[in-house]
């Protein structure tokens, strides 16, 4: 899988680490309510790491069942505000979520990872689709912001607990009921690829006419995770760490149209690439299309890899060095065009830190938590393409010049697959036609890149 470890296996929250993070919480929540003439009301400074090990799944094993509650009974009101019938059972925890819906919109984007709009209207969708309810002593809203508020700001359960002063039972239930409604309705929010070009690609002439028919990018992540001892081998990735291999396809716009999670960390690129392009739930290309890859991964039908033992990218670009023909250029240009998905990850990983130290969930709460953080990035990207996060990323990220390549020393990209591999899958004639288009592009590239630099 490309690079991406993104934490260590052992990033435990200490109790000192947790009661930190409380105190920062409630005094971030208080300065944004005080403009609103409102105020946080106060936590108990105290948390454990709250380590809730159960049955280990495995990536095919995702359940979306919802869990139910016989304690609480529904609850008939489909306001937003706190319905009065449920004002005299108002916890902590739901003047707490009352205040920031009610506070400024700055003061939901922190805490709840999203603005007050689209926040209301995930609560709206997921109880239309009937599978969120108010309870007698839970609102949806607050069974929301339960789950938006671990997510995004790793909180361990029993912090949690200490923040909404529920138990740590309540919570986890309420956790896991949301954690299934968005999951259960995750592909709502992953659109295929159009058919129109991207803007990303039309718009600049390094990458048009080349890459008009390029849909977006795909690339891996390890995400770390927390295993039972007798399950760690499998999960042990070559650099030494717990993981699961992370497969997504991403647009140049920072949404994810397809995710793969779930395989062990050791498992081979290829071995997952293969997995998505061929199991029955598959990475789908349009006709004529195709997405980039990584030199990871293998250059065939509907995927574009970069050109092996030839000059790619690196994190330091010196100035001075052109490309010295049409395979370095291509290479270049693929690279620059690919970084979506870095960004892609970057915006994800931000909003939802859970993903960057293993949660100490079963391991099928682990994966679906990667899935449904990729359902709720997509979501507000759709619902808010100007959100305070992706500007972010967008404005601090800005494309590398193209006359600045790694020094001919530098190490050469190779590919990590034996050819044998790809005859199960693909025959001689659709690896050829692959070939084949990687250097139309790239002759095409060089002769017009010969031409501009020829006529200054």
């Amino acid at each position: 899988m490309v690079n991406g470890i993104v934490g260590d296996s052992a990033a435990w929250f200490t109790r000192r680490q947790e009661t930190s993070l409380l105190k920062s919480l409630s005094r971030n929540l208080d300065a944004s309510l005080k403009c609103s003439g409102m105020r946080m009301h106060s936590v108990w400074e105290q948390g454990n790491a709250n380590a809730e090990q159960g049955s280990v799944g495995t990536r095919d094993q995702i359940s979306s069942l919802m869990e139910s509650s016989e304690e609480e009974n529904d609850a008939v009101s489909g306001n937003h505000a706190i319905p009065a019938e449920l004002s005299r059972l108002a916890s902590n925890g739901a003047k707490l979520v009352d205040e920031v819906l009610n506070g400024p919109n700055e003061s939901c984007t922190e805490n709840f990872r999203m603005d007050k709009t689209i926040f209301y209207k995930l609560c709206d969708i997921l109880q239309g689709k009937g599978l969120l309810r108010h309870t007698n002593r839970i609102k949806i809203e607050e069974q929301l912001a339960i789950f938006l508020f671990i997510v995004g700001h790793n909180l361990r359960t029993r912090a949690a607990q200490e923040l909404f002063r529920y138990s740590g039972e309540t919570i986890s239930r309420h956790f896991n009921n949301v954690l299934n409604a968005i999951m259960s309705i995750s592909l709502d929010f992953f659109q295929p690829p159009g058919s129109d070009v991207p803007s990303e690609i039309s718009e600049d002439p390094r990458f048009y006419p080349y890459f008009k028919d390029c849909v977006g990018a795909v690339d891996g992540i390890h995400i770390p995770v927390v295993v039972g001892v007798d399950e760690q081998g499998p999960f042990r990735n070559k650099n030494g760490l717990l993981s699961q291999n992370v497969l997504a396809a991403c647009s140049f716009d920072l949404k994810f149209h397809y995710v793969l999670a779930g395989w062990e960390g050791s498992a081979s690129d290829f071995q997952v690439f293969n997995s998505a392009i061929m199991r029955r739930n598959r990475l789908q290309v349009p006709e004529g299309k195709y997405y980039l890859v990584d030199i990871k991964y293998p250059n065939v039908p509907g995927f574009i890899a970069p050109y092996s033992n030839t000059l790619y990218h690196s994190k330091e670009f010196p100035s001075g060095y052109h490309p010295q023909d049409g395979r370095e250029l291509f290479n270049l240009r693929h690279s620059l065009l690919r970084r979506a998905t870095d960004r892609t990850f970057e915006v994800l990983k931000a909003r939802f830190p859970i993903l960057i130290s293993p949660p100490p969930y079963p391991l099928q709460t682990q994966v679906k938590l990667v899935v449904v953080a990729c359902a709720l990035h997509n979501y507000i990207r759709m619902e808010k393409p100007d959100d305070w996060l992706f500007k972010k990323y967008e404005e601090d990220t800005s494309l590398q010049r193209e006359d600045s390549l790694p020094p001919l020393e530098a190490e050469q990209p190779k590919s990590t697959f034996h050819m044998q591999s790809l005859d199960a899958t693909f025959d001689a004639e659709q690896l050829q036609f692959a070939t084949q288009r990687r250097d139309s592009i790239a002759t095409e590239m060089w002769n017009d890149y010969i031409r501009d630099m020829s006529s200054g």
